[in-house]
C-alpha cells in the first residue's frame, strides 16, 4: 500500500504572502484542517486549523469583531506557518505514514515524488478510510477474531473451514500485538454465509482456534467470548 495511489491529488494550497483570514476562508470552504504553504511554487511551510486559533485567541477578548476581522486579514500565513514541514515520499507505504503521523503528532503530511516536488497530501482521515477499505466494513457481513497458533498454515485452517461453508472473505488482517508467546490474533470478515449454519461452522472453526469475538453487522449481533485484557 504506497501513499502514491491513496493520497489526495487535489491539493488546496496558500502562498506565504496571503493573508490568515484568506487562509481561515480556504479551509472552510475545502472542509479541512491542513494547507501546505509555497512561495514561488516550493512548499515552505503547513498551516493548520490549530495555528490559525491559536494565533487569534490570545487578543480576540480584547478586541471587538471589527479590530478582529481587521487583524487577521493584516497577518500573514508565513508568520503562523509551521516552517520545514515534514514531509514523506510518495514509495512510502501507508503504514511508515501513518507512523509519522503518530511519532509527530500531525493531522496530514505532504507527499513528494523523487525530485522534491510536492504531488499531494495525505491525513489522518485518509488513513481512516484506507483502514475502513481495507477491512471491508462498508460491505458489512460477519466480522470475527481468533486467537491462533502462530505457525505456517494456522490463517489457512480457519480460512478452509470458512470456504468450506461456501463463505468469501473480504478481509484477513493478522497480529501478535497483545497476544500470548507463541500465538497470534487473526480477523477475519467474511460474506455470503447462511445464518442458518452459523452454529456449525462457527464451532468448526472453534477447533482451529479461540473465538474471541464476533460482529454480525447485517444483524447488529455482537458477542464477546475472550476478553484480552484478563
Amino acid at each position: 500500500m504506497l501513499v502514491r495511489n491513496w493520497m489526495s491529488k487535489d491539493l488546496v494550497t496558500i502562498e506565504a504572502e496571503d493573508s490568515m483570514q484568506q487562509a481561515m476562508a480556504l479551509l472552510r470552504e475545502h472542509k479541512i484542517r491542513t494547507l501546505p504553504v509555497l512561495k514561488k511554487g516550493k512548499l515552505v511551510g503547513m498551516v493548520t486549523d490549530s495555528d490559525l486559533k491559536r494565533a487569534s485567541a490570545s487578543d480576540a477578548t480584547m478586541l471587538d469583531i471589527h479590530e478582529l476581522l481587521y487583524l487577521i486579514s493584516k497577518i500573514k500565513v508565513h508568520d503562523i506557518m509551521t516552517k520545514n514541514p515534514i514531509t514523506v515520499p510518495d514509495d512510502y507505504t501507508v503504514e511508515e505514514t501513518a507512523q509519522v503521523l503518530l511519532e509527530h503528532n500531525i493531522s496530514g503530511v505532504p507527499v513528494t515524488d523523487c525530485d522534491g516536488k510536492m504531488v499531494g497530501i495525505i491525513t489522518r482521515n485518509d488513513i481512516f478510510k484506507i483502514l475502513s477499505c481495507l477491512s471491508g466494513l462498508g460491505k458489512e457481513g460477519i466480522h470475527v477474531a481468533f486467537q491462533i497458533e502462530d505457525a505456517a498454515g494456522s490463517i489457512k485452517l480457519l480460512a478452509d473451514v470458512i470456504r468450506k461453508y461456501e463463505g468469501r472473505i473480504g478481509s484477513i488482517l493478522s497480529t501478535s500485538e497483545y497476544a500470548p508467546e507463541g500465538k497470534r490474533i487473526v480477523y477475519l470478515r467474511m460474506y455470503g454465509i447462511n445464518r442458518s449454519i452459523m452454529p456449525d461452522l462457527l464451532r468448526e472453526l472453534q477447533e482451529k482456534g479461540t473465538l474471541i469475538y464476533l460482529v454480525d453487522h447485517h444483524d447488529n449481533k455482537r458477542e464477546v467470548f475472550l476478553d484480552m485484557k484478563a
